[in-house]
């Protein structure tokens, strides 16, 4: 019990600046989310949808991010900083050929958005706002790479402080280019895509020059981002890196296909919809947060082969986890009107916010808990099986039962959301089996 509470500890000051920083990065969908919505239901749908598309490149990003983060905190722990170097010189690299051809792939695409079925006053608003968004992907790819750089050297802090800053930034220019306040151009939902843009390049840099004058990281830090990567290298970093993409698309992508099934309800259950999933995001940065604190927490005890940690750090991140979504529970059931409230002003969306909220009671305890687990095996290396889980129980499961439950049972909204819960539990039981397994002291060290 004394090694539980000792590594819940160093966990949990590990992982409070880290639950901060996404929670912070969060607000930023969430003010566009409340500012957009008090637009109306269409800008708001055209929003999501944007979004909803985005993502896919987003959580590529993720996995390119996570594996910045196993292969600093190992190397931290096996004291090798030139491979810390390399990981983040490589992360960089992959960052900046994903973003860019995520635009690239935005711009082409244009033309095939409305054989995507959605509402036609949606699709008409959205050309402008998803370039913009898009071209922001880069940034925002980047900044996750270097920020894991930074948390893997458990030094979130600054880092934390700095994306903060972004998030007021955004805040300020979602004011200044929405409304055409003091003197600027009124650009509506534009303006809010520029905003996001603007805050996103802001974030980057900020996050790139600390971590190059960083006492605590400038020798853990490359001195020339462009130069060729070492083969060797890189190939071990795409070896984390692929699979664990695979991982988070493999969510994501259920979540996407979801909104854009929503999508085909109308823009008031698109609206709904986007409501609902930002309140579950928002929550899930703190789970997050322990996650990735639990991944670098195991990444080092592997680097330094001290597998006795293992149990006790998977122990403690669990009981965390559960603790922050009994809290979040309470609050979805006792408070589902007053946000669906905050953020919507037409009733019809609202009363759709208060019954998925409901769901998403039910829903966020399984999701908590397949990313604790996907954290402490991703500080093991342990990408590949965990991939095809998830695919398995999102693409397999879940998406199946929802969409019969939406389309041949007439549940609507709701049942692509019972769906997502169903893939979700089963993913949260495999993964947490296997993160229970492999951190068995004599199965590692022996």
């Amino acid at each position: 019990m004394s090694s539980i509470v000792r590594e819940g500890r160093a966990t949990f000051i590990l992982a409070l600046p880290l639950m901060a920083g996404q929670v912070s990065q969060m607000l930023m969908g969430l003010v566009d989310t409340y500012m957009i919505g008090k637009m109306g239901t269409v800008e708001l749908a055209a929003a999501t949808l944007a979004h909803s598309i985005l993502h896919l490149p987003l959580m590529l990003g993720i996995g390119v991010a996570i594996a910045v983060s196993v292969k600093v905190s190992q190397a931290r722990g096996a004291e090798e900083p030139q491979i810390a170097k390399a990981a983040l010189r490589d992360g960089f690299l992959l960052s900046l050929l994903l973003g860019a051809a995520t635009f690239v792939l935005s711009w082409a695409s244009l033309p095939l958005l409305p054989f995507l079925k959605q509402d036609a006053e949606v699709v008409e608003r959205l050309p402008v706002f998803y370039l913009l968004v898009s071209a922001s992907m880069t940034p925002a790819i980047v900044s996750m790479a270097v920020r894991n750089h930074s948390d893997g050297m458990a030094r979130p802090w600054p880092v934390f402080w700095i994306i903060f800053a972004g998030v007021w930034l955004n805040v300020f220019l979602n004011w200044l280019l929405i409304e055409g306040n003091w003197g600027a151009p009124e650009m509506g939902l534009e303006g809010a895509g520029l905003a996001t843009l603007l805050a996103r390049l802001a974030s980057m840099l900020g996050v790139m020059v600390w971590c190059r004058v960083s006492p605590d990281l400038r020798d853990w830090t490359p001195r020339r981002w462009f130069l060729k990567p070492d083969r060797k290298e890189l190939a071990s970093f795409w070896k984390i890196a692929w699979p664990a993409s695979l991982q988070v698309s493999a969510e994501m992508s259920a979540f996407i296909v979801a909104a854009l099934l929503i999508g085909t309800l109308g823009a008031a259950a698109l609206a709904a919809h986007q409501v609902a999933i930002m309140c579950v995001a928002t929550t899930f940065m703190v789970p997050l947060g322990i996650s990735m604190a639990l991944t670098v927490q195991i990444g080092e005890a592997k680097g330094a082969k001290d597998f006795e940690r293992m149990r006790p750090i998977v122990v403690s991140g669990w009981l965390m986890g559960l603790t922050v979504s009994l809290i979040f529970v309470g609050v979805f059931l006792i408070f589902d009107e007053a946000l669906a409230s905050s953020f919507l002003t037409d009733k019809g969306p609202m009363e759709i916010v208060v019954g998925l909220l409901w769901i998403a009671a039910i829903f966020q305890v399984v999701d908590h808990s397949q990313i604790l687990s996907s954290g402490v095996l991703r500080g093991m290396d342990d990408v590949k099986r965990p991939a095809l889980i998830m695919f398995a129980a999102h693409w397999l499961v879940g998406m199946p039962f929802g969409i019969y439950l939406t389309f041949r049972l007439g549940m609507g909204v709701a049942g692509i959301w019972w769906g997502l819960s169903l893939g979700l539990l089963v993913a949260s039981l495999l993964l947490g089996w296997r993160a229970w397994a492999m951190t068995r002291g004599k199965l590692l060290g022996g």
